[in-house]
């Protein structure tokens, strides 16, 4: 697809819509971003297009930080420690992804998209031991009144997060959608807290993986000009979705983020 102003304002479109969603459900769209770059860019390198990708899941993450804290439900303590956690492996994410082929690279994270969605959806059926060391006590009042007490087992935490940080930087998909399920599931966060946490994180992370793309100059012109269009829709999607998240319940946030995974996997295993 040449870049034209026709493209830049579909990609200004596209990057509203991902970064709405994206925000709603604490994941940074990144798992949306990448899958729709595959497929409007089959020749590009698995490389560039997660370049991309994280650059805008950067963009998408401190905007919807920044409105995440005006509503006083981002947990700094516990985000901080799991994102200085992420770092060497977004790192490392970022350097291996370019000796991957299109077809494994596809192929990879359509079947981590799709087991994520089924422990979403089953989760409570597989509970994780509950880890007595290292447990912080956690008690946050939003903007809104409203208290959320709860316990955190940050040891756990931390190693999930280095895992999580590599993952994520390797597919692009900037963590979120890995790292709220991990929140929620394994961690014990309430829903909303663990989506403005987990954006938090994410962009602490996405941050790390996009200067190393740049480093190793992953980027080429048109890559450039597609981030920037991208990255314009999705600061202004992302202030929509914080909105949005105020009038969700838990649980609607919760199935509307596995719903968008099975979809994903779906189209991108058909395609592998």
């Amino acid at each position: 697809m040449a870049f034209s102003t026709q493209t830049a304002v579909l990609l200004v479109a596209i990057g509203f819509a991902v970064g709405a969603f994206g925000t709603v459900v604490g994941a940074g769209g990144g798992f949306i971003l990448t899958p729709i770059l595959l497929l409007l860019y089959p020749h590009d390198s698995a490389q560039t297009l997660t370049a991309i990708s994280l650059t805008v899941v950067f963009f998408n993450a401190a905007s919807g930080s920044a409105a995440y804290a005006r509503q006083r439900r981002i947990d700094y303590r516990s985000g901080t420690i799991f994102a200085l956690a992420t770092v060497p492996g977004a790192i490392g994410g970022a350097l291996l992804v370019g000796q991957t082929s299109r077809q494994v690279f596809d192929a990879i994270m359509g079947a981590v998209l799709a087991a994520l969605a089924v422990w979403l959806i089953a989760g409570e059926r597989w509970p994780l031991r509950e880890v007595q060391d290292h447990v912080a006590q956690r008690r946050l009042v939003d903007r809104a009144g409203e208290t959320y007490s709860y316990r955190v087992p940050v040891l756990r935490g931390a190693v999930y997060s280095l895992g999580v940080g590599f993952l994520s930087s390797f597919l692009g998909i900037g963590g979120g959608v890995i790292h709220v399920p991990l929140l929620v599931r394994a961690l014990g966060f309430p829903t909303h807290i663990a989506t403005a946490t987990s954006h938090f994180v994410l962009a602490i992370m996405a941050g790390t993986g996009t200067i190393t793309h740049l480093v190793i100059g992953s980027f080429h012109h048109h890559g450039l000009r597609r981030t920037v269009a991208l990255s314009i829709g999705v600061v202004a999607g992302a202030q929509l979705g914080a909105h949005l998240s105020l009038r969700l319940r838990g649980r609607v946030i919760h199935w509307l983020l596995a719903i968008a995974l099975l979809a994903l996997a779906a189209r991108l295993l058909v395609g592998a």
